[in-house]
């Protein structure tokens, strides 16, 4: 009878050791990766809802499925003591130990002793529903380009007005119309003027005296000569050009007219002067500019402004598909903006050797600021709340931290980091917002919500 009694014992403890045995091996039937880490199902990246106890084809997208695996690596966990776990669908959820939330089913994630206040989990399937996409911050030279409307103006510097420095009448006039381009002393045209005959007078009177005189006394002779150099000064102020002077004491006859010459190249802008119109020193004959250099009048935005400075280099576009660019710099910078366009007016200087650069034609200016060398990241992956700018740091092993910086400057799709990242690290360039929000779900009610992460914003230097 004991004997049966002990056989029957010994049989339960065998049933028992096959059983846990058993399922201890029905519990080691976890795929595995090359790295040792077990698969626990595949999903299908477009759709997530979408699990598979092996891996394959998803037969909805036709998406090659991806692993969810029982734990995340340990390579880029914080080694830190676990404070308590949390629930990340229900961040005031907590538990003293690991395991499963009762009232989600979710499983726990631990909050390590010293982790960033910043720090939360985002698992592959989230990763793909989302569309995260990371990117390393790196150190590179920007090239600033500032783009602004503008117009081609004459060039100040290089207009010229023409007047007649004695009163008279005008007999003939060469440069007859507006448009007309005029190289620098060709006739423009010929004045009558009595008061300019009486000085030539004057001139052969005083000639003729000195002539007279060369064997008066010292003192006379002087006179004779002083005379003379007084009628040459008033014809020099009156425009009469020593080849004239000389001529008229040559043949001994006055000229009857005198002509005026253009005193620079350019193109004549206005005419008032018509035969037979009697002039005065206050009348304007003509107003020529020369064109071969020309001003570019920029409208620059209120907030490039601080980018530009005098002596800057630019490239003007002339509109409506003129062809070529020119190349211009920057020469003056009003000191005020225009209360109406709230645009600072820039003037930039241009070489315009073929004339294609016409006055109050439209153009676009294109400034350029080289910048030195600084770290810089894509201009998407900076959230701007308002307060701070916010990036999001891939720590691996699907954790993700919420960071603050400090930006600089733009230059077109790449902007400037001065502080809260190093080079190299890897920040979410895609689906920032995203990500935003479920930082704050995640941190929100554990007290260390994007208030909290965002304190110390500046501790990555």
């Amino acid at each position: 009878m004991t004997g049966r009694i002990l056989l029957l014992v010994v049989a339960l403890v065998a049933g028992f050791s096959a059983g846990y045995l058993f399922q201890g091996k029905r519990g080691a039937t976890y795929q595995t990766d090359a790295r040792g880490r077990k698969i626990l199902y595949w999903v299908d990246p477009m759709h997530p809802a979408y699990k598979s106890d092996r891996p394959g084809i998803a037969p909805d997208c036709g998406m090659k499925l991806e692993p969810v695996y029982a734990e995340p690596e340990q390579t880029a966990k914080p080694k830190a003591r676990v404070l308590y776990w949390r629930d990340p669908q229900q961040p005031d959820y907590r538990s003293d130990k690991p395991g499963l939330n009762p009232e989600t089913g979710n499983e726990l994630e631990p909050v390590y002793e010293g982790q960033p206040p910043g720090l939360f989990s985002l698992p592959a399937e989230k990763r793909q529903l989302i569309g995260v996409r990371y990117e390393e911050a790196r150190v590179q030279a920007l090239v600033q380009r500032i783009r602004a409307p503008a117009r081609v103006a004459y060039d100040e510097t290089r207009l010229v007005t023409v007047h007649a420095r004695i009163s008279g009448w005008i007999r003939n006039v060469y440069a007859d119309f507006v448009g007309r381009h005029v190289p620098r002393g060709e006739p423009l045209l010929t004045v009558y003027s009595p008061e300019l005959l009486a000085t030539q007078q004057e001139l052969l009177l005083a000639a003729r005296a000195r002539r007279l005189l060369e064997a008066a006394p010292d003192a006379v002779r002087e006179h004779s000569e002083r005379l003379l150099e007084a009628a040459r000064q008033r014809l020099r102020r009156w425009e009469v050009s020593e080849q004239q002077i000389e001529q008229v004491l040559r043949s001994g006859q006055p000229l009857s007219e005198i002509t005026l010459y253009a005193p620079a190249d350019g193109f004549v802008l206005r005419r008032n002067a018509y035969a037979g119109m009697r002039v005065v020193p206050e009348t304007e004959l003509y107003a020529l500019a020369d064109l071969r250099r020309v001003w570019i009048l920029a409208e620059v935005f209120e907030a490039d402004a601080p980018l530009v400075h005098a002596g800057q280099s630019a490239v003007v576009r002339p509109a409506y598909g003129a062809s070529g660019v020119f190349a211009a710099r920057v020469s003056y910078i009003q000191p005020e903006l225009d209360p109406v366009t709230r645009t600072l007016r820039v003037r930039l200087e241009a070489d315009n050797p073929d004339l294609r650069l016409k006055p109050e034609m439209f153009a676009e200016v294109e400034l350029v600021r080289q910048l030195p060398p600084q770290l810089t990241v894509p201009a998407d992956a900076v959230l701007d709340t308002g307060e701070r700018q916010v990036v999001f740091v891939d720590r691996g092993d699907g954790h993700v931290e919420r960071r603050v910086v400090e930006i600089g400057e733009r230059a077109e799709d790449r902007i400037v980091i001065r502080r809260g990242l190093r080079p190299g690290e890897r920040i979410a360039v895609s689906g920032v917002f995203l990500l935003d929000s479920e930082s704050q779900l995640k941190l929100g009610a554990s007290g260390q919500g994007p208030s909290a992460a965002d304190h110390g914003a500046h501790r990555h230097d």
